[in-house]
């Protein structure tokens, strides 16, 4: 695949699109072992406050990627899971938080030096 059609393939846009929203991949991987009710995942998750996941999840299952299950009964219970198509995400997370693992280092050293720079430029 070209630059060109990259910029002009709305497809990879998408692909694109539905991993650059920090909280989407962090939803996607809390839900890789199963289903979730929303407090578990907020627990899991941690620092995502309940409208974030909300909307967060609303995204996701308007995308196809989790489901939305409501258990009769009172109180009324509702969970999360992926679906195959969400699972189909997990890998290229995984593979792009191990790129970030081995190499965070380095991306907060340069903004670190960009930041000390920008600063210096001020003075």
């Amino acid at each position: 695949m070209t630059a060109d059609i990259l910029l002009a393939d709305c497809r990879a846009r998408l692909a694109f699109d539905l991993l650059s929203n920090t909280w989407n991949a962090v939803v996607l991987w809390a839900l890789r072992d199963g289903p979730r009710r929303p407090v578990e995942l907020r627990e899991r998750i941690g620092g995502i406050s309940s409208k974030v996941l909300t909307e967060t999840l609303r995204r996701l299952r308007f995308n196809g990627l989790v489901e939305r299950h409501a258990h009769p009964g009172a109180p009324p219970r509702v969970e999360y899971r992926l679906t195959d198509l969400g699972r189909s995400l997990l890998t290229p997370i995984d593979i792009f938080g191990a790129w970030a693992f081995e190499h965070g280092d380095e991306v907060m050293a340069a903004q670190e030096a960009d930041q000390r720079a920008a600063e210096g430029a001020q003075d």
